[in-house]
């Protein structure tokens, strides 16, 4: 019978630990800290700018520019009136939170004077300087702020029915804080039982390319506690020949799935699904392989939503063409061809940067260059890939994964964690400190 995860003793002390020394650690400092100063100096303009999309990106683009400009028109569209903290799905569906931790009101970030179209944006138009309404209306732009986030492309899945996950066997974390729930169900049955569970994650770009991993460590660990570990069998389908983008990161979770039993399979993409027969189709460099499973995690291939797809602004060559990605030049998120447009978030077409903790990032850059447009003083600030991943590697411990473009490992806080470890403090991090920090993000002070 499953249950809800007890909390572990020792995750409690350390818990304890932490919060008693936080105000000693530069850590809170450090979660806090922006590339933009929040204080900075106000610009009077009556330029309109256009956000499109109310996640994460466009509410903390519509705090900072609320917060530093004085007079302008600046107009939100998204037909969502939730806001849902993605970050949190994967520890919903480890059992770890419920359902409502990841859900809130969206007009509760956006601020005073903030004009809030609640419809879906329908075309996009960058040479009259408009985007259109699903109900026709056309809002014009001085600046055009894309954060649109990406769309789950569960389609390109032959057989896939969101309306079945946690049912049979089937769980996806990523569709909604619904199926987060569905599938911490799912997979809890799976530990009580043991089996084959299959895990993976897509081709081509996507958010948080550590959550899969991540739910495989959950799993396993739950298998252990359960004293189930023993009648299961773990596979992680890669979809490359390496298990993560850095090299040094994909050789440390080599490891810790060999440590843990953790079958993998290299270059294997899963392309098909009978939820009847519980069998996942791959496609492979030889053709095609059929995996049984009693529990798979899907994560389906995601791109560009469809009005980003038909519109002018992708990139038309390179890696980011095929999905749709929009064509910003990396350092600075400007539009390539469009200098009054500027992408951020998910759906930037940028090497790195698909998490919550990239747009920390990304916003204060873009916003720079956008107010140094109209204040007609260039901005000299640059984005530089930074992202981070709180890798859970087991439940009570995380690794807090750092890094650039270049692949470089950034430690934030040294002397405190070190990012190939497993610690505590990591996952008292993951699970405990960066929601705050994540709405101070979206109310413009992080």
């Amino acid at each position: 019978m499953s249950e809800t995860l007890q909390p572990d003793p020792r995750v409690e002390t350390a818990r304890r630990r932490f919060l008693a020394g936080l105000g000693a650690l530069p850590l809170a400092a450090a979660l806090s800290q922006t590339s933009t100063p929040a204080q900075a100096a106000s610009v009077k303009s009556s330029a309109r700018i256009v956000i499109a999309g109310a996640g994460a990106a466009g509410l903390a683009a519509a705090s900072q520019l609320a917060a530093r400009l004085q007079g302008a028109s600046i107009t939100v569209i998204d037909a969502r009136k939730e806001h849902y903290y993605q970050p949190g799905f994967t520890l919903v569906a480890a059992g770890i939170k419920p359902q409502n931790y990841t859900v809130s009101n969206t007009g509760d970030y956006l601020p005073q004077g903030v004009e809030w179209i609640t419809e879906r944006v329908a075309e996009i138009d960058p040479e009259g300087n408009k985007v259109v309404t699903e109900s026709g209306k056309a809002v014009a732009y001085d600046f055009l702020i894309l954060a649109t986030g990406l769309e789950l492309n569960y389609a390109g899945i032959e057989g896939m029915d969101t309306a079945r996950i946690g049912q049979n066997g089937m769980g996806s974390i990523y569709h909604s804080p619904q199926a987060a729930t569905a599938t911490w169900q799912a997979m809890s049955a799976f530990a009580d039982k043991g089996g084959i569970g299959v895990f993976g994650r897509p081709a081509g770009e996507m958010k948080c390319a550590g959550a899969p991993l991540k739910y495989t460590f959950i799993t396993d660990d739950h298998l252990r506690r359960r004293g189930n570990r023993g009648k299961a069998e773990i596979v992680y389908m890669a979809q490359s020949k390496s298990l993560f983008g850095v090299p040094i990161v994909a050789e440390k979770v080599r490891m810790l799935f060999q440590d843990r039993g953790v079958k993998v399979n290299h270059e294997h993409v899963l392309q098909a699904i009978d939820l009847d027969k519980r069998i996942a189709t791959y496609k492979t460099l030889t053709g095609t392989a059929e995996q049984k499973y009693d529990f798979i995690n899907v994560v389906p291939p995601m791109r560009a939503p469809e009005v980003v797809r038909n519109s002018p602004l992708p990139w038309t060559e390179g890696p980011f063409a095929a999905d749709g990605w929009v064509e910003v030049d990396r350092d600075t998120l400007r539009h390539k061809r469009y200098p009054n447009v500027f992408g951020v978030g998910d759906i930037a077409g940028v090497p790195k940067g698909k998490t919550a903790a990239s747009v920390k990032w990304q916003v204060p850059v873009a916003v720079s260059h956008l107010i140094g447009d109209i204040a007609g003083k260039a901005s000299s600030e640059v984005y530089n890939g930074y992202t981070s991943c709180p890798l859970i590697t087991r439940l009570g411990q995380a690794m807090l994964i750092e890094f650039d473009y270049k692949d470089n490992l950034i430690m934030s806080f040294p002397g405190v964690i070190a990012p190939l470890e497993e610690l505590w403090i990591s996952w008292v991090m993951k699970t405990m400190a960066l929601k705050p920090t994540y709405i101070s993000m979206l109310r413009g002070r992080a």
